[in-house]
């Protein structure tokens, strides 16, 4: 498996079109990084839940998902299902996220993701972060949206192991659902690590991207 190194990253922007998509799709790599480097600057923007149990939820995940970080969170209101409607909106506060930081990496939603506010930010994302480091993750559910990945973030087993246990601790508003289980999280992740010859990871999905390879 050939691996890239990217510069140091100090700071991250992570973007959500709902509470736990950042924790589903990029957990493991948030507790990843925010281990090896304390102090990271985390700017996360969640585009639906403000003022209800969800942003309650996502606040106290996102804290434990980035411990040791410089972390600020931003939660909206932009009712669930319905970003389309409120295209401004959601454009406006992804812009000033970019106002309010400068980050070499940037998380976000896959613009193939059948969920049409999933769909809808990652649409956004690359006309406000046009020269980023931008890696699309994956959320696992019904409509079976799954695809081939391109970038591969291994997990630890320990770090696995917290993503799923993190994911059951923080958002007791979703444990009903069929699908939000530790056989969903951990499975997924085993299979994307044999993917990349690790036991876990986290898979990505890459726009675009500049090699140097005079250095």
């Amino acid at each position: 498996m050939i691996g890239l190194r990217p510069p140091a990253v100090a700071a991250v922007a992570a973007l959500a079109a709902h509470c736990d998509d950042l924790a589903i799709g990029a957990g493991g790599t948030l507790l990843t990084l925010c281990a090896s480097r304390p102090g990271l600057r985390v700017d996360a923007l969640v585009l639906s839940g403000g003022g209800t149990e969800r942003e309650e939820e996502e606040r106290a995940a996102l804290a434990a998902f980035c411990p040791d970080a410089d972390l600020r969170i931003t939660v909206l209101k932009i009712p669930d299902g319905r970003l389309p409607a409120h295209w401004d909106e959601a454009k406006d506060a992804v812009a000033e996220l970019r106002r309010q930081s400068d980050p070499q990496l940037v998380l976000a939603p896959w613009r193939g993701d059948a969920h049409q506010d999933h769909r809808g930010l990652a649409k956004l994302v690359p006309t406000v972060f046009r020269d980023h480091l931008a890696l699309s993750y994956e959320i696992v559910k019904w409509d079976g949206d799954l695809a081939a990945p391109s970038v591969y973030q291994p997990l630890a087993a320990e770090i696995a192991e917290t993503k799923v246990s993190l994911l059951q601790q923080h958002y007791p508003s979703q444990r009903a659902k069929p699908w939000y289980d530790r056989e969903a999280f951990l499975g997924l992740a085993r299979i994307r690590g044999i993917e990349c010859h690790a036991r876990y990871a986290e898979a990505f999905h890459v726009n675009k991207l500049t090699l140097d390879l005079e250095n």
